[in-house]
């Protein structure tokens, strides 16, 4: 699965400072945390299967993950996400570094990545920019599984490019183009960039903030206390960004280029309703997430 990860050989090939096996590991987690979870942080760490953990209990585990397992057991007991307490979460074919810098990637996101690449079937080249970037999920997805020219990542924030650029490098060698990531707000390091003549976008992709803020006491508490303020919230109604960078689409986007976004299944058709109001995109249509909710809205820019 992972584009990096460890690998359960290398896990077999552990280094000589043995602190414990697999079994013992397993052990000292379920002391303080539910088996299903130690079993989470095991398989994580070492990017195997859940099922390896039961297959090979005598496996060596050495010092440096051992000690990996207790800082995850211990950041998981004060309420922490799974993926931040091991540091690495899994998007499509990717596994990625990921930490409170940075929003989890989420399954309804690796949805919106089918939606492009099915949306883009029988076209090549082009420059596809995944807005708010974060951790890079979509960018490097599309760097690894579409047919660009090049993909690129904007940010507001330097920590998600840092977070970013890192994964960039951890999956270069399953990239089919190149991925550069940018710093700056939503479209804006595209509009003012310097090269004459640059080509427009074929494809602005974002999965952007939507949370109204007034709706911040009903997350659970483990994406609340811990995930990025910026990441996740967007003015009193959650729209604030969308609107946004639904203008800025409009003036960057290639003639018939894409815009796919994901929006707050209870906002869809407010969002859908923005983007025909703009005036400058044709065939808005709104799509499903695998729980038959309109999660995500996509367009095409209309001719100049």
């Amino acid at each position: 699965m992972s584009s990096g990860g460890s690998g359960a050989e290398e896990v077999r090939d552990a280094g000589t400072a043995t602190a414990a096996s697999v079994a013992e590991l397993f052990a000292s987690l379920s002391g303080r945390l539910s088996p299903e979870t130690a079993t989470e942080i095991i398989s994580a760490l070492y990017d195997v299967p859940k099922s390896w953990v039961k297959l090979e209990p005598n496996a060596p585990v050495d010092d440096v993950m051992h000690e990996r397992a207790m800082r995850a057991m211990d950041m998981i007991s004060r309420g922490a996400p799974l993926q931040y307490a091991v540091g690495t979460a899994a998007f499509r074919a990717l596994t990625l570094d990921v930490d409170e810098r940075v929003l989890i990637p989420r399954p309804e996101t690796e949805l919106l990545v089918d939606i492009v690449l099915e949306m883009r079937r029988g076209r090549s080249g082009g420059i596809a920019v995944d807005v708010g970037t974060g951790s890079g999920c979509i960018a490097l997805s599309l760097g690894a599984e579409g047919n660009f020219d090049r993909v690129i990542g904007t940010d507001v924030s330097l920590d998600a490019i840092a977070v970013a650029r890192q994964n960039a490098g951890r999956c270069a060698a399953v990239l089919n183009a190149p991925v550069e990531f940018m710093h700056g707000s939503l479209l804006s390091p595209v509009l003012s960039s310097p090269a004459p003549h640059a080509p427009r976008p074929c494809l602005v992709v974002s999965n952007p903030p939507y949370i109204a803020l007034s709706e911040a006491s009903q997350l659970p508490a483990n994406v609340r206390d811990w995930e990025p303020f910026p990441a996740l919230f967007s003015g009193g109604e959650g729209m604030d960004v969308t609107r946004q960078l639904i203008r800025q689409a409009g003036e960057a986007l290639d003639d018939g280029g894409i815009l796919a976004l994901e929006v707050d299944a209870r906002r869809a058709s407010l969002a859908a309703e923005l983007v025909a109001q703009d005036g400058r995109f044709e065939n808005v249509a709104m799509r499903l997430d695998l729980t038959g909710r309109e999660r995500f809205v996509v367009a095409n820019r209309q001719e100049r």
